[in-house]
């Protein structure tokens, strides 16, 4: 398989602003390669590469009509560290958030444009993820969502059950992906969607025909012609295959 994940995207009002919160948060770097879109990723780290999912913020005039059910989870390394991480944050603009859920104590927060994400406990399944410690997506089946997901991007399974499953790089580095069946009145809500990319990226075609054929379906958002293509998996989540730019 040569597809990874290789980023996180964020539809957003003010793509410069809230970048500058999350690259606080995070402790990265920020660039852009154009208006309306920021980037986010570790200073000097050579793009792409499993160790990290990236975080990729676009501007959108209307983003409280995007509706999807990702979010992301960061890691702590002591009871000590996350308690300083929750106080940063808030003063990096963020909120508390009534929402909770899961099994594994987290503190649930809002960022600045309304984007729910947690604050987990520290893990030692999370010691060496970086301080995204997992991209959650809610969904109905996690056993199906592996079955799509896994081929899609051929990543490892660490758990499976009926309520979650946990998939990370077949290289052991980075975040998790973690498919997580929420309670009926607990689906988070999100403006936060997956983007996928071959290696070699010329192979993009030959890939989304792939993933076509494992239940995926090409979409169109009124994207117009971009080097990128829209589709949604199984559950009808959107997440991007991009191309060369």
């Amino acid at each position: 398989m040569t597809l990874q994940l290789v980023q996180v995207n964020f539809k957003a009002r003010d793509d410069a602003a809230l970048g500058r919160f999350w690259a606080e948060a995070l402790g990265w770097g920020v660039s852009s390669e154009g208006p309306g879109v920021t980037n986010l990723e570790p200073v000097g780290f050579d793009w792409p590469d499993p160790s990290v999912v990236c975080i990729d913020l676009v501007r959108v005039p209307d983003p409280e009509a995007v509706q999807y059910r990702a979010h992301i989870e960061l890691a702590t390394t002591s009871d000590a560290h996350r308690t300083e991480l929750v106080a940063r944050l808030r003063e990096l603009g963020a909120t508390p958030a009534a929402v909770d859920g899961g099994d594994a104590p987290r503190t649930v927060m809002a960022d600045p444009e309304g984007n729910l994400f947690s604050v987990l406990e520290p893990r030692e399944i999370h010691r060496d993820t970086g301080p995204i410690a997992a991209v959650v997506v809610d969904c109905a089946d996690p056993r199906a969502m592996v079955r799509f997901w896994g081929e899609a991007i051929d990543w490892t399974v660490h758990e499976l059950t009926d309520d979650r499953a946990l998939l990370r790089s077949v290289q052991g580095v980075g975040p998790y992906l973690e498919f997580r069946r929420p309670p009926d009145d607990e689906v988070v809500w999100s403006r936060l969607h997956l983007d996928v990319m071959s290696d070699p990226v010329e192979d993009q075609a030959r890939e989304v025909a792939r993933l076509e054929s494992l239940g995926a379906v090409r979409t169109d958002v009124g994207q117009g012609d971009v080097s990128w293509a829209v589709l949604t998996d199984p559950e009808g989540n959107e997440f991007c295959v991009l191309g060369r730019g």
